[in-house]
C-alpha cells in the first residue's frame, strides 16, 4: 500500500528546473535510497515529500493519518535546551504511551473483559515493543553512548559543532513515532561505529525509510530500492547499491557515446563491489560458524575463547610481518612521537615508516587525533616529543575547508591563472573543459565564480585542481565529504592510478576498502596500530572479539551459579603449573621457529633428514597445543576463583 504519492510534480528555483513532472510512491515498509549528483534536487525531493516546500505543479497525495519525520542536513532545535533535554523532549510520545498503558491497566482491573480497552492495550504494547522502549532510560543512555554524546549532555545544543548537532538530531529522531522517516545525509560526521549502530536501529524500525547518502555500504545494507535524480527526472532501481550499479550499466549501454566515461566507472565499480560483497559474505559466514561452534565448545572448555583470541592475534601478526617488507624510498620516518591535547593523549610513543607508494588510511573514532597526525606530517604542528624525519618531497594537501580555492575567481581563472584555456595534467596538456568534463562539470560552469558553487561542487573543483599538480605524496582529510557517488568514483580512479604515496583520513568504509593497502588505526588513549587487512576485515574482527566477550560473560555467569564456593583458590599443583607453563610455551614456540627455519635450509635438512625434522616439528606443535589449552584452562579457573 502506498503511504504517500507524488504525481507529476515539478519544482523550479530562479528559472532553473530542479524536478520536472516526477512521480513517486512510497510503500509501507520499503527503504528508498536517493542518489544523484550534487545540486540535482535530492534534498528538494525530500522537502516535497514532507511538504516543507511546495510544488509548482502536480499533486501530493497522503494516505490517511500518515506521520512523517524529517531530518535535514542542518538540523534545527528549540532555544535554550541542553543535549539531554533535547533528547528527552523527543520521548514525549513514548512517555504518553507509557502513561496511557498504566491508565488502561487500572481500568482493566475494574472491567477485565472490555474489548476496546484490550485492543488499545495491545496496539500500544506493540508500538513500545517495536520501539524497544519499555525501559526509556536505558534507550536514552544507549543512544547517548553510541553517538558519543556522553561529554556533551549538559551543553547547550546550540553551542555544539555541526557534526555534534547532527548526532543529537539523530538520537532524537530515532525515538519519534512515524510512518515515513526522511534522512538527508545521516552518516555525515559519524564515525564507523556510529554508522553501524545507526544501520542496526534503522533496520529495526517498522516505518518506511527514505534517505539521501553517498555511503555505498550504508545504501547496500539498507536500501530495498534506489532512486536516481538526474536531469530533473527520477529513475527507480529495485534492490540495493549493487543492483543499482548493474541496472544502471545496462541502461547506459543502450545510450549515446557521451556516457562512455560514466559507463567505464560503473563497470569498474560493479566489478569491485561484486568481489567485495562476495568476500564480506564469506567472512561473515565464517565468523558466524566459528562463533556458533565456539559457543558450544566453550560450555565444556571455556579456555577455547582465549585460544581463539590468540589465534586471531597470531594471524594478524604473521600477515603484518609478511606484508611489511618493503624496499621503496622512505618519505616519512617517525621515532616514538607523541602528542596530547590538554589531558587527552592523541598518539603516544608512535613509530612508523611511510614509503613512496604506500596507500594508508588513518581511521578511528571522531576526536581521536587523526587530523592532528596529518598536521604533524605536514609540518603545521609539532610533536610533544619524539623525532619525525621527512624527505625532500612535494606534498599535495586536500582539507575539509578547501583552503586552496580563491572564492573570487571563476573556474577558468582557477585552472589557467596565466590566461588561455589549456591546463597541464601530470605532464599532459589538455583543454580545460576536456579535463573538467571528467569531473562532471558542464561547459557553462567555466565562467562561474567559486563562491557561487555548492559545497560539493567546490570539493570537486579542489580535487580536480589537486590532480593537475605533480606531487610525491597526497594528504587528504575526509575527501569524500559532500561528494556525490559519481565524483567519489572519479576520485577513486585518480587515486588508484596515482604513482606516489597517499595518506588519508576517512570514515567511509567503502572508500577505505577500495583505496587503502594499510591502516593506521587510532584505538583511543593514545594507542595507534598499523594493520594490513582491509577496513571491513578489521571491523569483522572487532565484531568477533566482541562476541567472544559476550560468550565469556555468559559462561562466567553460569559458572558462578554452578560452582561451589568451597574452593577459593587453585591447588598447589595447579598454581605451580600456571607459573611454569608460560616459559614452557615460549620454549616450544622458539623450538618450532628453529625447526621451521631448518626445513627451509637445504644444508641443515640434508644433514639431519627432512622427515626427521618434520616429525619433530609436528610433535612440538602437538605439545604446544596441549600446553596452551592447559594454560588457558588454569587461567580461566584462576580468574573465576578470584571473584569469590
Amino acid at each position: 500500500m502506498a503511504l504517500l504519492s507524488l504525481l507529476e510534480i515539478s519544482k523550479n528555483y530562479e528559472h532553473k528546473t530542479i524536478l520536472h513532472q516526477i512521480s513517486l510512491s512510497i510503500k509501507e515498509g520499503e527503504r528508498i535510497a536517493i542518489v544523484g549528483k550534487n545540486g540535482s534536487g535530492k534534498s528538494t525531493l525530500l522537502k516535497l515529500i514532507c511538504a516543507e516546500c511546495e510544488q509548482d505543479s502536480g499533486e501530493r497525495v497522503v494516505e490517511g493519518n500518515t506521520l512523517i519525520s524529517y531530518l535535514p542536513q542542518i538540523p534545527h532545535f528549540p532555544s535554550h535546551l541542553t543535549v539531554y533535554e533535547a533528547i528527552e523532549l523527543s520521548l514525549d510520545e513514548l512517555k504518553k504511551t507509557h502513561l496511557r498503558l498504566e491508565s488502561i491497566n487500572t481500568l482493566l482491573q475494574k472491567n477485565p473483559q472490555d474489548k476496546i480497552l484490550l485492543d488499545e492495550y495491545a496496539q500500544l504494547s506493540a508500538y513500545i515493543d517495536g520501539q524497544n522502549a519499555w525501559d526509556l532510560q536505558a534507550r536514552v543512555n544507549e543512544v547517548i553512548e553510541h553517538f558519543g554524546l556522553q561529554d556533551l549532555v549538559k551543553r547547550d545544543v546550540h553551542s555544539l559543532s555541526g557534526g555534534e548537532q547532527k548526532r543529537v538530531a539523530l538520537s532524537m529522531i530515532l525515538f519519534k513515532q512515524c510512518d515515513i522517516l526522511l534522512l538527508d545525509e545521516p552518516t555525515n560526521h559519524l564515525d564507523v561505529e556510529m554508522v553501524e549502530f545507526l544501520e542496526q536501529k534503522l533496520l529495526a524500525l517498522k516505518c518506511s525509510l527514505v534517505f539521501i547518502s553517498h555511503d555505498r555500504y550504508f545504501i547496500e545494507n539498507l536500501a530495498t530500492r534506489v532512486i536516481e535524480v538526474e536531469n530533473a527526472k527520477l529513475t527507480s532501481f529495485e534492490g540495493g547499491y549493487s543492483s543499482y550499479l548493474h541496472k544502471k550499466e545496462e541502461l547506459l549501454k543502450a545510450m549515446s557515446k557521451e556516457h562512455e566515461v560514466l559507463l567505464k566507472l560503473l563497470k569498474s565499480e560493479e566489478e569491485w563491489l561484486r568481489r567485495g560483497v562476495k568476500a564480506r559474505l564469506k567472512r561473515n559466514e565464517g565468523r558466524k560458524k566459528r562463533i556458533f561452534e565456539m559457543r558450544e565448545k566453550a560450555k565444556s572448555n571455556p579456555s577455547i575463547i582465549n585460544k581463539m583470541r590468540l589465534e586471531l592475534e597470531r594471524e594478524r601478526k604473521a600477515f603484518n610481518q609478511e606484508e611489511g617488507k618493503n624496499n621503496k624510498k622512505m618519505l616519512f620516518e617517525a621515532h616514538h612521537i607523541s602528542k596530547s591535547l590538554g589531558d587527552k593523549k592523541l598518539f603516544c610513543d608512535l613509530s612508523f615508516r611511510i614509503l613512496q607508494k604506500d596507500k594508508i588510511a588513518i581511521v578511528g573514532k571522531n576526536g581521536s587525533g587523526k587530523s592532528s597526525l596529518l598536521k604533524v606530517l605536514l609540518g603545521e604542528s609539532k610533536c610533544d616529543c619524539g623525532e619525525l624525519k621527512r624527505g625532500e618531497i612535494r606534498i599535495g594537501y586536500f582539507d575539509q575547508h578547501r583552503a586552496m580555492l580563491d572564492e573570487s575567481k571563476d573556474l577558468l581563472e582557477t585552472f589557467c591563472p596565466n590566461g588561455g584555456d589549456r591546463v597541464d595534467v601530470r605532464g599532459k596538456n589538455m583543454h580545460v573543459y576536456g579535463y573538467l568534463k571528467n569531473f562532471l562539470f558542464p561547459k557553462e560552469f567555466l565562467t562561474q565564480k567559486i563562491s557561487q558553487l555548492s559545497g560539493g561542487e567546490k570539493n570537486r573543483v579542489a580535487l580536480a585542481l589537486l590532480f593537475t599538480k605533480e606531487y610525491d605524496c597526497l594528504i587528504l582529510d575526509e575527501p569524500t565529504n559532500d561528494l556525490d557517488i559519481n565524483t567519489i568514483n572519479i576520485l577513486e580512479e585518480y587515486l588508484n592510478s596515482f604513482e606516489g604515496c597517499i595518506l588519508f583520513v576517512s570514515h567511509d568504509r567503502y572508500f577505505v576498502d577500495k583505496i587503502a593497502q594499510k591502516l593506521f588505526v587510532f584505538e583511543g588513549e593514545g594507542r595507534v596500530v598499523e594493520r594490513y587487512e582491509s577496513y571491513s576485515e578489521l571491523l569483522e574482527e572487532k565484531k568477533e572479539l566482541l562476541e567472544y566477550e559476550i560468550i565469556e560473560k555468559e559462561l562466567q555467569r553460569d559458572h558462578k551459579e554452578k560452582r561451589s564456593k568451597a574452593q577459593t583458590k587453585l591447588s598447589y599443583k595447579d598454581q605451580r603449573a600456571l607459573e611454569s607453563l608460560p616459559s614452557e610455551i615460549e620454549g616450544l614456540e622458539a623450538m618450532i621457529a628453529r625447526l621451521e627455519g631448518e626445513l627451509s635450509d637445504p644444508k641443515v635438512y640434508e644433514q639431519k633428514g627432512i622427515v626427521s625434522i618434520a616429525n619433530e616439528l609436528e610433535e612440538c606443535k602437538k605439545e604446544l597445543e596441549i600446553k596452551m589449552e592447559q594454560y588457558f584452562e588454569l587461567l580461566q579457573k584462576s580468574e573465576e576463583l578470584k571473584e569469590f
